[in-house]
């Protein structure tokens, strides 16, 4: 990698239960971080390529930035790799303190979760760890806007063609291109929608195209920026209880995102909750609703269907239940219930059965041994009225024994 600056590995002690990134990055917040080689997971964020991987005990990162350009540059046979300054080292961990939003003490919150909610203690110990980012803004409003009617590998393949096509070259690992998510100045030209349109995003390029327009030219500078929730993080026992509909910053900045193409009240509260740092913000789409259903009575009475006002309700239930990180907890049952991860709720089991065959012919006995192995899944987290039993899922193989011939005297 040519003319660019690449720091040593680093660590910060964080443990699984506090930060998974193995499910944090794949549970729908962010759709740009790319898994490489020995589980190492490498992104573009704010003018370099930030790779991360985990062990047990502390998360590891290094970065990767372009080399500055100086008056008098070395010869390009000179080394390529240029290790950061101390300056830059405590920018990167900063900026990763920041993003992976490591302030809140996750353990607490999950146990206080649990502690009002049998549904979240149930569904939980398969999901520790999993961390509501601190994205910047606009990236993830234009993310979230790719996320009306779509899944998270097709939002995730959106996000990567318009950071290839519009936002500026970090560097690269190995054949991976890194490009930065491109400001709302590069989405504003004339011919913006259409190359969208030829890039496969169909009626989100015009939201897209136009949001961009409306940030960059209509709205005063640090729009996005002032709808922040910019309290820093309370977790003293006795705060004041939460009010219906959550803080009033909140409901405001919701209001105002609404204003944008594109943007309904599930995108504006993923906004809200990723990129503006309002923890009470309650996402609430087809998966959540299934889940208010299943588990938490909704889907009766006047809260049969998901209006407006039935989505309201699921957000303060949760609010009300959880308290002022809702969100957070919402994002764990979010991630129970993607398929991505359906391996963590089975557990498989190997048996082995030996079948006997005996048949005499002749005076002659032939026994036919006959071993399967049949694989089984025990689904330990079921529905709250299903009753747990096994399911039979394959037979991975079996193997017959030679039929032995024993003469009868």
């Amino acid at each position: 990698m040519a003319n660019l600056r690449i720091s040593e590995w680093r660590k910060l002690p964080v443990s699984l239960a506090e930060l998974c990134i193995d499910t944090t990055l794949r549970c729908g917040q962010s759709f740009r971080w790319k898994k490489l080689g020995d589980n190492e997971w490498s992104c573009a964020l704010h003018g370099r390529i930030l790779s991360l991987k985990q062990d047990s005990t502390h998360l590891h990162y290094r970065s990767i930035k372009p080399a500055v350009k100086y008056p008098l540059s070395p010869p390009s046979s000179a080394t390529s790799s240029i290790l950061e300054s101390p300056t830059e080292d405590e920018e990167t961990e900063a900026l990763l303190k920041h993003y992976l939003n490591l302030a809140p003490d996750l353990t607490a919150l999950y146990e206080q979760w649990s502690s009002v909610d049998s549904n979240f203690k149930k569904r939980a110990p398969k999901f520790t760890g999993v961390r509501i980012l601190k994205q910047d803004a606009w990236e993830a409003l234009v993310g979230f806007i790719c996320s009306s009617n779509n899944n998270i590998v097709r939002i995730s393949q959106m996000v990567n063609n318009l950071c290839l096509h519009y936002g500026p070259l970090i560097g690269h690992i190995d054949d991976q291109t890194f490009h930065d998510f491109p400001p709302p100045e590069a989405l504003t030209g004339p011919g913006v929608e259409s190359h969208l349109r030829e890039l496969g995003f169909g009626y989100r390029a015009g939201y897209i195209a136009k949001t961009a327009s409306i940030v960059a030219k209509e709205k005063p500078e640090g729009w996005l920026q002032s709808l922040c929730n910019e309290e820093p993080y309370d977790d003293s026992p006795d705060q004041k209880p939460l009010l219906e509909g959550g803080r009033e910053g909140y409901r405001r900045a919701h209001e105002e995102l609404l204003q944008l193409q594109g943007v309904g009240p599930k995108v504006a509260d993923c906004v809200c909750l990723m990129g503006l740092g309002w923890g009470e913000a309650v996402p609430v789409d087809t998966h959540v609703w299934q889940i208010a259903q299943r588990d938490y009575k909704f889907g009766k009475g006047k809260h049969k269907s998901l209006t407006k006002a039935t989505y309201s309700a699921v957000g303060d239930h949760f609010r009300q239940l959880w308290g002022k990180e809702a969100g957070w907890a919402h994002s764990v049952l979010f991630a129970a219930d993607l398929k991505t991860f359906s391996e963590r709720l089975t557990t498989k089991v190997e048996v082995n059965v030996d079948e006997f065959k005996i048949k005499q012919e002749d005076g002659i006995i032939l026994e036919s041994t006959v071993v399967v192995k049949r694989e089984y899944a025990l689904h330990e987290v079921k529905d709250e009225f299903e009753e747990e039993k096994p399911t039979r899922v394959v037979v991975e193989s079996s193997r017959s024994h030679r039929a032995k011939r024993r003469r009868v005297f």
